[in-house]
This record gives structure tokens, sequence and C-alpha cells, in this order.
């Protein structure tokens, strides 16, 4: 697993794409995580600030060629404040996803876990942006354990201001449009995040991840995955993930 850890920490210092790994690629997803967690060790990011989902909508399953979601440990580095800049060139081929983000405010363990433990873990939940990378050439090639290993596309992210009383709202129902370079590209509801986003959360608390990472802990921040697509980046700019019973959160690239 080492050789593929180091295979993925050489690209990303290189800002290079991420060529298959042949031999020392992983074969399984449950191996795919294991050499995510080695990455996660050689960059000082254990135990890991969160995680994000990715492929939580069938449309991203289909994009990414994904039978499932798949998760990805988070940094600290990635908990950047609501109308945080990035230098674009920081970046290879950069782009955003309009999200819904959440703060673990207790443990939960590794395993089968319902929507309803998963309510009971949350202590914050708020309009987030995720900033990932096309680090890769032919997917097909590079193979969904790499992927995984690679974290699923992350680079970082935004986290916008918590809403009050979310308990009292319905999350499925919350609309998000996003706005990049100030248009409109796509919208989404939370209930496109495998029902709901706490039914993603629950999904994330019996992944490889959590296994791998000993389960998810209080004080973690979780990224549930994009009501739209990826956009790809080719300038600079403002990116506003603007959520109807959420709020907005906003970044901008210079």
């Amino acid at each position: 697993m080492s050789a593929a850890a180091d295979a993925i920490l050489a690209a990303r210092k290189a800002r290079r794409v991420l060529a298959p790994l042949g031999a020392a690629a992983p074969a399984t997803p449950e191996e795919g995580y294991a050499v995510q967690q080695a990455v996660a060790a050689g960059l000082g990011a254990v135990p890991p600030a969160g995680f994000k989902i990715g492929a939580t909508t069938q449309q991203m399953q289909a994009y990414l060629g994904l039978s499932g979601p798949a998760a990805g440990f988070v940094p600290r580095s990635s908990l950047n404040p609501d109308g945080a800049e990035f230098r674009f060139a920081d970046f290879l081929n950069p782009g955003v996803e309009c999200e819904i983000g959440l703060r673990l405010g207790r443990d939960l363990p590794f395993g089968p876990t319902t929507r309803d433990q998963a309510a009971a873990a949350v202590a914050e939940v708020f309009p987030a942006i995720e900033i990932v990378e096309k680090r890769y050439g032919d997917l097909a090639a590079l193979g969904t354990p790499t992927l995984i290993a690679d974290q699923v596309f992350h680079a970082s992210g935004v986290l916008g201001r918590p809403v009050a009383a979310w308990r009292a709202l319905d999350l499925g129902a919350a609309k998000g449009t996003f706005h990049v370079g100030g248009k409109v590209v796509g919208s989404g509801h939370g209930r496109d995040l495998l029902g709901h986003p706490l039914e993603a959360l629950a999904w994330l608390a019996g992944s490889g991840a959590a296994r791998v990472f000993g389960g998810l802990k209080a004080g973690q921040v979780v990224w549930l995955g994009s009501v739209t697509p990826p956009i790809w980046l080719e300038a600079p700019g403002e990116v506003i993930a603007e959520f109807d019973l959420l709020g907005t959160a906003r970044l901008r690239f210079v």
C-alpha cells in the first residue's frame, strides 16, 4: 500500500495528473480506503478534520462510473471560512461543488447506522462549497479503488454559517442554487443526496472510510455531497452556493 500512497503524494506535490498505478494500484474499494489512510498519514491528517462524500446522487454515480457513493478524508487545511479567497494557480484543473455540510457534536462509531442515529450526532448544519480537482485522465483506466485512495477529487472547501434551529427544517426539501462567475450553473435538492442528507451521513458511518479512520468523531466536519454536478472552472471568479433554507456559502478564486 505504501507504493500507491507514495505515488499519489508525489503526484500531488508535483501538481500533475495521477497516472494509473499499475501493479501498485489497490484492487478493491477496501484496499483503496487502506491506501487513503496511508495518504492521510503522509499528509499529517490522522485523525482527519472530517470527510467528504462523493457520488451521493445517481447523476454523479453515472458521471464517475461508480455503483454507489465513495468517501474521502478531509485535512484541517480544507476547513476554510465563508468568503475565503484562493489562488486559482494553486490548483490542478479546479472545480467546485454545491454542498450541504455539517459538524458532528458526538462520535458515530463505525457500523450500520440509521438516519435517526446519524441525526442525533449532528451539532450544526450549514451550506458549503467543496473545491475539487480533475487530477485524473481516463477514470476507467485509473479505477475506482485508486479514485478512493486519492480522496475522490477533494482539494479544499469553505464552510458557511450554521443555520439556526436546523432540526425544524426539511433538509430533504432544501434547494441549492449554484452561481459561478455571476451566472446560475445548476441547482438541486437535499433529497438528491441518497434520498436525504442525513441518509448520506448514515452511509458514511458504515463506509470503508469510517472503518479505516476508527469511526466518525465529535467536531469533525462532513461535506455530504453536491446537489449539482461539479463545475470545472476555466478562470478565477466568485462562487456562491445559495440554499433557500440554509443560507449561502461563497468563495473567490483570484
